[in-house]
């Protein structure tokens, strides 16, 4: 069906100023147009990104600010046109809810990279110049092409981190064909890192973390690693040298880059998915000596998320949560900055 009503109110937490702590309030979401789903959101993880743009990390943003990519629902309302959905669907929608769809790398199914840039979940605008607002809330529209089939294999819950924490980690390790044979290092063991050591293992890469203590030893080794070491430890680099096919860099914090690049084999690379607020510096002979890669990578595109989804549902993975109510978002930010959950904060929306 198509909606012919106004813009909904619909409860929301939002941050009203930068740096400031979030607060319930209702925001407004647009009519289900022809190709959209409404979607009752059930649950939303916090990224850390959330608290970077939040808190302005990142640069000048845009207030008030619903945070919130990581979403898991059910589809309560369809558009006339809409095919790929019907209601009472599991749904999640990821960082982004709109592309131009025409340049060379969305029609390659590489959204993310769009050249004329993605319209981002929260903190963006939308194709007429409106704000978007995130998974902080009780519904959203978006267009079907931009959601993605939750399988019945994983817990809606557990399913929402696979938005954000899943596929940044899944896309690279796909991309640098981590399998059968090859040394996989994840460097921090948190939000991204967790779900990095449970898809590389699960790929049947050899896994280890590399982690500032040996606090979290035993969770590493459950969730897949075959090792694990700690960076405090300069006995780490020495031992490691010239050990991993790829490292997964998950923290967003600078590093001594020019140490993990020792830690290459040749041909060996080096992928960052973190974004540290400050920038870091290479010598580019850590690099030439070995002829290693120094890469970045994003999140997916929508078909590798519905991969991604897919090959979790096979192997039986979802994030390792702690459920919160909306009215512990703000000291579940703070508890996020001092390293203090396993793995991923989870807002039960029923609590808006």
């Amino acid at each position: 069906m198509t909606s012919t009503t106004s813009l909904t109110a619909v409860p929301a937490y939002a941050a009203p100023a930068p740096k400031g702590p979030l607060e319930r309030t209702t925001i407004a979401r647009r009519p289900v147009g022809a190709h959209d789903v409404l979607i009752e959101i059930k649950y939303a993880g916090i990224c850390h990104s959330d608290i970077h743009q939040a808190r302005e990390g990142w640069g000048e943003a845009i207030f008030p600010m619903v945070p919130g990519h990581e979403i898991a629902g059910i589809v309560i309302e369809t558009g006339s046109a809409v095919t790929k959905y019907a209601v009472g669907d599991r749904v999640g929608v990821g960082c982004f809810v709109d592309s131009c769809r025409t340049c060379e790398y969305c029609v390659q199914g590489l959204e993310q990279y769009c050249v004329n840039g993605t319209v981002g979940t929260y903190n963006s605008r939308e194709k007429n110049g409106e704000p978007t607002y995130g998974g902080y809330s009780t519904h959203l529209v978006v267009d079907e092409n931009y959601a993605l089939r939750i399988p019945e294999g994983i817990a809606l819950d557990e399913a929402a981190p696979l938005l954000c924490a899943g596929i940044t980690t899944y896309s690279p390790l796909r991309h640098w064909n981590a399998g059968p044979g090859k040394r996989v290092a994840v460097i921090g063991l948190g939000g991204l890192g967790h779900m990095a050591v449970k898809l590389a293992a699960a790929m049947g890469a050899e896994t280890t973390v590399l982690s500032q203590s040996l606090r979290k030893k035993d969770d590493g080794l459950r969730l897949g690693a075959v090792d694990y070491y700690a960076t405090s430890d300069e006995e780490t680099f020495r031992e490691l040298r010239g050990r991993f096919d790829l490292i997964i860099c998950t923290v967003s914090a600078p590093l001594p880059i020019d140490a993990y690049l020792r830690l290459l084999r040749v041909d060996g690379a080096f992928v960052n998915v973190g974004a540290p607020e400050e920038p870091n510096a290479v010598n580019m002979f850590s690099l030439i000596n070995g002829r290693k890669t120094l890469a970045g990578s994003a999140i997916g595109g929508i078909p590798e998320t519905q991969e991604m989804l897919d090959f979790c549902a096979e192997h039986h993975l979802g994030a390792d949560i702690e459920l919160i109510r909306a009215d512990q978002i703000n000291e579940a930010y703070e508890r996020v900055l001092a390293s203090d959950v396993r793995y991923r904060f989870v807002i039960d929306t029923a609590t808006i």
